[in-house]
């Protein structure tokens, strides 16, 4: 059996540079999503005592089994009011796997864009549960596509499992390797059916960086898609980059979105080409890194 709300846990740490330090508590709640800490969020809610140092650290069971990663506190007082966040081992064990495999973590991609299911739009695609993910549009060639997934279908299960809202179907599918297959549930039309899809690489239609600058050798770049991200709408994104190249050495990353550069706005790879006609110059890059925004010197 898995973990359960009420379970006894242990938190192990170094908070505020003390030593290692034990705390105990129980599981409050599973599942917890919307926290703006990461894009993939499946938080287990503790009330054992997480404080500053504890990141990183065990969440233990009874048993002595590993069940969580503690990662971050509510605190609107600056201290712990016992709520407090951990990574499951699931999603921990997946990252680690994928680093040991690849060097990186690798999203998978079902090439769809969602939106939570509201009262008033199950009323209008005719679903008689009140909870799911309405799809908005699906990408061509996608893996989407393929399965025969359309805009309007309202999806409620994912291998069996419900889904609520936008963040079930995105862990899902960001956290299963490229090439697995996953079933879905959805209605379409007033009535249920089953499909098929292959996790496909997020790599669809990306350019090669060294085709815009010799700086970007090693980076792959597409234009962002409408609803893609909440927190930019616009931009060219580093959908990969590849270790020690020149893209990587200039900093870089996956999910990299590339807003401005040489002080042009860039929406998309068109405009970025059109604002490199040297493609052996420096570049000023202006990044928006999960809603930061920084610039960059590439040269």
């Amino acid at each position: 059996a898995g973990l359960k709300v009420g379970d006894f846990v242990v938190a192990i740490g170094n908070p505020f540079g003390l030593g290692q330090t034990v705390t105990s508590g129980i599981v409050s709640a599973l599942g917890r999503t919307g926290l703006g800490i990461e894009g993939y969020e499946n938080f287990i809610q503790t009330d054992a005592s997480i404080n500053p140092g504890n990141s990183g650290g065990a969440l233990v069971n009874l048993n002595g089994e590993l069940v969580g990663i503690n990662t971050a506190i509510l605190a609107p007082a600056g201290g712990n009011v016992g709520i407090g966040f951990a990574i499951p081992t699931n999603m921990a064990v997946n990252v680690m796997d994928q680093l040991i495999e690849h060097g990186e973590v690798r999203r998978g991609v079902l090439g769809v864009t969602i939106q939570d299911l509201t009262e008033e739009l199950a009323s209008a695609f005719k679903v008689e549960r009140r909870k799911g993910v309405v799809i908005t549009n699906v990408l061509p060639e996608s893996a989407a596509d393929e399965a025969g997934l359309k805009a309007g279908d309202v999806v409620l299960e994912v291998d069996g499992q419900p889904v609520d809202r936008v963040s079930d179907l995105r862990n899902k599918v960001g956290l299963s390797p490229v090439g697995e297959k996953i079933e879905l549930t959805i209605q379409r039309d007033g009535r249920r059916k089953t499909v098929t899809a292959e996790i496909s690489e997020s790599g669809l239609g990306a350019d090669a960086g060294d085709g815009v600058s010799s700086h970007l050798q090693g980076a792959s770049l597409r234009d962002l898609r409408e609803g893609e991200l909440d927190h930019v709408q616009r931009g060219v994104l580093v959908e990969n980059v590849a270790r020690s190249s020149a893209a990587w050495r200039a900093g870089l990353r996956r999910g990299d979105v590339i807003v401005n550069v040489n002080r042009q706005d860039v929406n998309n790879l068109e405009q970025l080409r059109a604002a490199v006609p040297d493609k052996d110059a420096a570049l000023l890059l202006r990044i928006n890194r999960d809603g930061g925004v920084f610039f960059a010197v590439v040269r």
